[in-house]
Formats: structure tokens, sequence, C-alpha cells
């Protein structure tokens, strides 16, 4: 079974920046492609960033140039950096499978982490 735990979400200030990760367990880590996600209040859960198991990577236009999404496949972690940020960018973040070109949500299943929360403030 998926096991999928995010951190380092916190509350900053419009135009600063923050270090999302998440840790995943319990498949091929290494072979997966996998995204980043965002659920806020009143809205669809949608996927911003994804990455391939070789490192290509694919954003939503509204965080191109500003996210930037790794992975580290010797600690099964992927990251989110996040600059720029503005108050339309708080939500919930979620981690998860992902497909790409184009960038699609591909969760496994009904796995998902309980996600770690992103609060900018005006």
């Amino acid at each position: 079974q998926v096991q999928l735990v995010e951190s380092g979400g916190g509350l900053v200030p419009a135009g600063g920046s923050l270090t999302v990760s998440c840790v995943v367990s319990g498949t091929a880590f290494t072979f997966q492609t996998l995204g980043w996600y965002r659920q806020s209040p009143g809205k669809d859960r949608e996927v911003v960033a994804g990455i391939s198991g070789g490192g290509t990577t694919d954003y939503v236009d509204s965080v191109k140039g500003r996210f930037t999404i790794s992975r580290d496949n010797n600690k099964k972690k992927l990251y989110l950096q996040m600059r720029n940020l503005q108050p339309d960018d708080s939500a919930v973040y979620y981690c998860n499978g992902a497909t790409l070109r184009p960038l699609r949500s591909a969760p496994y299943g009904a796995s998902w982490g309980q996600g770690t929360q992103v609060i900018v403030s005006s």
C-alpha cells in the first residue's frame, strides 16, 4: 500500500518562498511519475506540477516560473520549491502519482496523505 507523508507547510507573506516535501513509500519510487496537488476551500484538488522518474517536469501555467518540482530517488522524497508566493497559492498541498504531457492527475487509488497547509498572507 502506498503511503504519502507531506510536510513543510506554513504561513508566509506574499512574495515569500517555501519548500514542501513528501516521503513516498510502498511503491517503486524511482520509476514513478509523481506530482504535487493543491486544494483550497471550495475548490477541487488540482495537480500543479509533475516529475517523471528521469526528471522531466511539467507545470500548470499558474505556477510556471515560480514553482520547481524535484525528487531525491535515494531518499524517496519529492519536493516543491515555491517562490513569489501569492494569496491564491494558499491551499493544502498533497503529493501523489501523476502523468505528464499533458500534466494530469493519476493518484494511487484512494491513497492520499494528510497534506501540508500553505497560507500566504497579503
